[in-house]
């Protein structure tokens, strides 16, 4: 699937980050063996690539939750209470910025700027942003987010025993 995707993306310029960009979709995270699979396939160096996914922070080289939580730390949100909000973050998971939670549901990140300045403190639970939060806020939507696992996790139960 990288490979044929790899083909599409070859034929535009500066193929490199749209290819990282989907081989994480594929595998979740960018271990060695896909760095040097995408080195080989887009024909340029590997320290290039390795070079590329340690820059940017929306590239991973270890495996992450299903939903990866990315507290924005930029001006803006660190003038609004970013550090609070981490803060509430990390004491409502009990865990710490770069942890995963036991149960594989939550990875806790920092990013610099998400530009998403008007909306100060803003955080990003994978795709989905939200901002102007309170510490009551956002564990108001980490409770949200530990519903739907536990409703997913019962429709399973009800598949299985069904």
């Amino acid at each position: 699937m990288l490979k044929r995707d790899i083909a599409r993306y070859k034929r535009k310029p500066g193929p490199l980050i749209q290819v990282l960009h989907r081989a994480q979709e594929i595998f979740g995270y960018l271990p060695p063996e896909v760095q040097y699979f995408v080195a080989k396939e887009l024909n340029v160096p590997l320290s290039q690539v390795y070079g590329v996914v340690t820059f940017y922070n929306f590239f991973r080289t270890e495996p992450v939750a299903k939903h990866v939580i990315n507290v924005c730390m930029g001006t803006a949100c660190h003038v609004k209470g970013a550090e609070s909000i981490l803060k509430a973050i990390s004491e409502e998971l009990g865990i710490k910025v770069g942890e995963t939670t036991k149960d594989k549901f939550f990875t806790l990140s920092t990013a610099r700027c998400f530009g998403a300045c008007g909306l100060a403190p803003v955080i990003m639970i994978n795709e989905d942003v939200f901002g102007k939060l309170t510490p009551e806020k956002v564990k108001e939507v980490l409770r949200e987010y530990r519903k739907q696992k536990e409703t997913e996790e019962k429709e399973g139960q009800r598949e299985v025993a069904g």
